[in-house]
């Protein structure tokens, strides 16, 4: 049989990826067979709560505990697999770390290599051409697009993921948290400021408060 009958149902399929998903999804959802906003929910699930809170946990720890932040820095495979974080897209992950002389941002110019077990799914914008070509050539417009605007004396740094080294920003904690324990922490840390394209903020102010 020729491999090239343009009747063929995957001959209809858009060559691009994710337009290829998207037609599978409509034609799903047309036949009654899958829910779009269950769909939106679980890779909501997966992008922003399940997957960041175990790096989230990480950057908390690191924060409250120097030892754990030591080993973490020296070699980030072990000591995330120490916590429990580990497997598939999670293997040989390099911690980086945000001060105020250096702002670390990952990339994976390539294709999309991202330590899932940390960070969860990557995000659309993560796997982009543009973001992909932009953060290696003009990483300050990026980091702005995003909210970020670092002072001139901060240098940027990319990191460019591969399939054989995954990165971890560990970004700076916020002033003000001082008496915060772990998990409340870890609840201010966000999947873009492990992937250094925002930086945590500290709590807001309880109703009421001075500013």
């Amino acid at each position: 049989m020729p491999h090239d009958d343009h009747d063929h149902p995957h001959a209809l399929l858009p060559p691009d990826p994710a337009l290829r998903v998207r037609a599978l999804e409509t034609l799903l959802t047309r036949k009654g067979l899958i829910d779009p906003a269950a769909l939106d929910a679980i890779v909501d699930t997966y992008e922003n709560r399940i997957g960041p809170r175990n790096g989230a946990a990480v950057v908390a720890r690191a924060w409250c505990d120097p030892g754990f932040r030591a080993a973490l820095l020296a070699d980030a495979t072990a000591a995330v697999t120490d916590m429990g974080f580990f497997g598939r897209q999670g293997e040989h992950v390099v911690a980086v770390e945000n001060t105020p002389e250096v702002h670390n941002m990952v990339v994976c110019t390539l294709c999309s290599c991202y330590p899932w077990p940390l960070l969860g799914v990557p995000p659309a914008w993560y796997k982009s051409d543009a973001y992909r070509a932009r953060a290696v050539r003009e990483p300050r417009k990026v980091l702005a697009e995003f909210g970020v605007t670092l002072p001139e004396g901060t240098a940027v740094r990319v990191w460019d993921s591969t399939a054989e080294v995954r990165y971890l920003v560990l970004p700076m904690r916020p002033p003000g948290t001082e008496g915060l324990d772990q998990e409340a922490l870890a609840g201010l840390v966000s999947r873009d400021s492990m992937i250094g394209t925002a930086v945590v903020q500290g709590p807001a102010p309880a109703p009421g408060a001075a500013a």
